[in-house]
């Protein structure tokens, strides 16, 4: 097949494995030629699966036409990045484990934008919590930081929407891929950011969300962006996996405190008092970061 690297990072992105596999597969080929040649059993050995899924993985490779795929791709105004792209995210690139493949749908220049601040929270907020986001999001909206956030009911929605509404800029990574929204009540929301904002994913557009999906997206999160702010968290929580994978970035993490009595604030003072910068007004962050 006379293809570019890319299209063939691309392809294998589409054959279901997972990030460990694309990086043995690049690590014993760096220039992904010799993957059409390989049998069963050497995908078996290689990639450390079993036969049914090493069948699986050469079936997928074999059967996915690339061009049409790509053509569907730029029809629906998706466009693809890989690691290996100059215009592939910085900070991204600097974690641990950075997607390999990333689909976006929007404006990608919002990707090139150095003030990144992720943003995440529960489900379930208070009007406290949403009143603290007034308070500490808007005026760093209104001072051209851009918001990073998850898509999901809650804190992250909000986020969303206070970032259209004082007309700033936002960045909605989602678990799963473009043609399966979750949650669905947020199918109008991803809609307008994939128009006038950006939509992130590191998976297919057709790839349903799995329950794995969600905290693999969350290092993206916390990994596009300079720090990641926590308002209104539980103890256990998808938001504090997200405080705790910026912090092994090397990532600044910050929390409004809440009451005492409140499980939704508990995840936040417990990462104050691991030394999570804690958070009043909008200058606490910029401060902050500008500082460092």
């Amino acid at each position: 097949m006379n293809l570019t690297f890319k299209e063939r990072l691309v392809q294998i992105h589409h054959c279901n494995i997972g990030w460990k596999s694309i990086l043995k597969l690049l690590q014993i080929d760096p220039n992904l030629s010799s993957i059409y040649h390989l049998t069963v059993s050497d995908v078996e050995n290689l990639l450390q699966i079993n036969t049914n899924n090493a069948r699986k993985f050469i079936n997928d490779l074999q059967s996915i036409k690339n061009q049409s795929m790509l053509n569907h791709y730029k029809a629906k105004k998706i466009d693809i990045l890989t690691i290996f792209d100059e215009t592939y995210p910085e900070p991204l690139k600097q974690i641990y484990d950075p997607p390999w493949v990333i689909y976006l749908s929007g404006d990608l220049s919002i990707l090139n934008e150095q003030r990144k601040l992720s943003v995440v929270g529960t489900r379930n907020p208070s009007n406290y919590g949403y009143g603290s986001m007034e308070k500490v999001i808007v005026p760093l909206i209104q001072n051209n930081w851009t918001i990073v956030s998850g898509l999901a009911i809650g804190i992250d929605t909000r986020a969303h929407e206070l970032a259209i509404a004082h007309k700033g800029k936002t960045i909605a990574v989602i678990a799963g891929g473009f043609q399966h929204i979750y949650p669905k009540s947020n199918k109008l929301l991803a809609h307008k950011i994939s128009q006038d904002q950006l939509l992130l994913s590191e998976y297919p557009p057709h790839t349903e969300p799995k329950r794995w999906h969600f905290p693999m997206r969350n290092r993206i999160i916390s990994g596009l962006s300079l720090g990641t702010l926590v308002i209104e968290a539980k103890s256990i929580s998808g938001s504090l996996i997200t405080a705790n994978l910026a912090l092994q970035q090397g990532r600044e993490v910050f929390a409004v405190p809440g009451a005492i009595n409140l499980p939704t604030s508990s995840g936040c003072n417990h990462l104050i008092q691991a030394g999570a910068k804690l958070v009043m007004t909008s200058e606490d962050i910029s401060s902050e970061i500008s500082y460092l």
